[in-house]
This record gives C-alpha cells, sequence and structure tokens, in this order.
C-alpha cells in the first residue's frame, strides 16, 4: 500500500517488484484497505520506542523503491537515498547502514547503467573509470561501519557483495569466491529463490558456466522463477558461454516476453540479434 499509495507507484510495478501478478497485488491491496477501515485502524506517527520494531518493513519499501527508480526514474532512486541518509541520522542501526550503503553502491554506476540509445549495458561491459568513487568510498565505508556493529542482516550482506564488485577493477578481477560465500551466508539468513538466482551467477563466474546452469535449471525444476525475466535471461547467458546458441535463443526470447522495463528488453533484443550473426 505504501509504494502504491504513497509512493506512486503503479500497481503493475509494485506487483513485478514482489513477483506476483497485478491482479492479485489489486486484491491485497483491497484487503488491506478493507482490513484499515473494519478495524479503524489509525495514521499515527509512532512513538520512538515502535520505531525498531518498524525499521524492517520500512527499509524493505525503500529498497524497492530504489530499485524502482533505478531503472527508470532517476529522481525515485535519489529520493530513496535521501530517505535512506535519514533513517540512518533517527535510527543509525546496521541494516540501515547496510540498506543506504547498498542504494549508494548501486547507484555509483548510475551513469554506466545505459547506451545513449537506452540500452541496459551488463556489470561486466561497464566504464568502470565513469563509477562515482565519492559514492563508493562513503558506501564501503558504512559497510564496514556495519559489518562491525552486532544485528546487521540481508541489507548488509548484500552492500558487501556490492562492495566486492565496485572495488574491483574489472570483472575477471572480481573476488567472484567471496562473493560466493557472501551468497551462501545470504541464502541462510533470508531464503530466496532470487538470492539463490544471483548466487547461480555467482558460482557460475568462479567455476564456470555449466555450474551455475545447473544451479539456475534445479530451481526452475522447483516450479519457482519460471516467470521471473532474469531466471531465463541468465540462463540464455550461461547457454550462450557454452556455445548451446539454439538453447540461448529459446531462453532469451522468453526472457524477453516477460521484461517489462525498456532497457532490459533492449539488451534482450540485442542479444538475441547477435545469436542470429
Amino acid at each position: 500500500m505504501t509504494l502504491r499509495e504513497i509512493c506512486g507507484l503503479t500497481t503493475e510495478q509494485v506487483a513485478a517488484a514482489f513477483l506476483i501478478t497485478a491482479p492479485a497485488l489489486a486484491q491485497r491491496i483491497v484487503r488491506a484497505k478493507t482490513k484499515i477501515r473494519d478495524a479503524r485502524i489509525p495514521y499515527d506517527v509512532p512513538e520512538r520506542a515502535d520505531l525498531p520494531d518498524r525499521l524492517a518493513s520500512v527499509l524493505h519499501v525503500v529498497y524497492l523503491v530504489f530499485n524502482q527508480g533505478y531503472f527508470t526514474r532517476a529522481d525515485l532512486a535519489t529520493e530513496a537515498i535521501r530517505l535512506g541518509r535519514l533513517l540512518v541520522d533517527l535510527l543509525p542501526e546496521p541494516e540501515a547502514m547496510g540498506l543506504l550503503a547498498l542504494m549508494l553502491l548501486h547507484d555509483a554506476r548510475r551513469a554506466t547503467r545505459t547506451t545513449a540509445a537506452g540500452e541496459l549495458i551488463p556489470l561486466e561491459e561497464q566504464d568502470r573509470s565513469r563509477w562515482n568513487q565519492t559514492q563508493i568510498e562513503e558506501g564501503v565505508a558504512l559497510v564496514q561501519r556495519a559489518l562491525t556493529s552486532r544485528g546487521f542482516g540481508p541489507f548488509t550482506l548484500q552492500a558487501a557483495i556490492a562492495a566486492l564488485h565496485a572495488e574491483a577493477p574489472s570483472s575477471a578481477a572480481t573476488d567472484w569466491a567471496q562473493i560466493v560465500g557472501l551468497y551462501d551466508v545470504l541464502v541462510r539468513a533470508e531464503p530466496s529463490s532470487v538470492i539463490e538466482l544471483n548466487r547461480a551467477a555467482a558460482i557460475a563466474m568462479r567455476d564456470g558456466p555449466e555450474h551455475g546452469l545447473a544451479l539456475i535449471d534445479a530451481i526452475l525444476a522447483r516450479g519457482v522463477l519460471q516467470d521471473y525475466h532474469l531466471t531465463h535471461a541468465a540462463r540464455a547467458d550461461l547457454l550462450r558461454r557454452l556455445g548451446r546458441k539454439a538453447d540461448a535463443r529459446s531462453a532469451y526470447e522468453r526472457a524477453l516476453e516477460l521484461a517489462v522495463e525498456e532497457p532490459e528488453r533492449r539488451l534482450l533484443e540485442r542479444r538475441l540479434r547477435e545469436l542470429r550473426l
């Protein structure tokens, strides 16, 4: 409800963030509004003592706003970072610091994320000399501060992974072993099929594409992430690296069917053109 009614995201955008359909999301919002109305739940500013218990939900909302803005609206990403700074000032908890670090480290690459034509540029192809070093330094410092505090969690672990990417001079020189180790901890702290997918991609970089592909196929075999475009895009990339062009084309086509954001669609279309050559 916060994302839809206060942040102004569309039902489709919020549904995509939660990996559910737009009608299902709309039904959830209707049920929530009905509960608020029938139970007469007031919209009150919570007491300071109540804030720590509500922090996790607030951090999650802020990060979803950042993710939406990162692709299509820079103003949303900037606003999410502003809110992240405010949260750290008000509640300097490890996870608040971890979230701010994560957003800063991702946002540091904003200038190199897309081409002038609006096509997404994969991480390994980005011009790292154009990354915002000031934001990277601030993000890394926040990660270090959060990791030395008691009670850090998933956002801090994700920020630690982002810091390793940000500090590496190239994709090949990235410490993929340490990244896989952090994903091992992250998937235990916050079990998630999306985190498993990211871990599979990191394992592919550490051990070879065939190892990552086996893990992604195992995820799909469980019947999860089948309608998530990044699952099929990651699988297609690994198939392409293995020289399995026909299978890669099929996977890219499925990813394109599911992708919503235009920068991602343009990258997928380019990959398909390259395979037809």
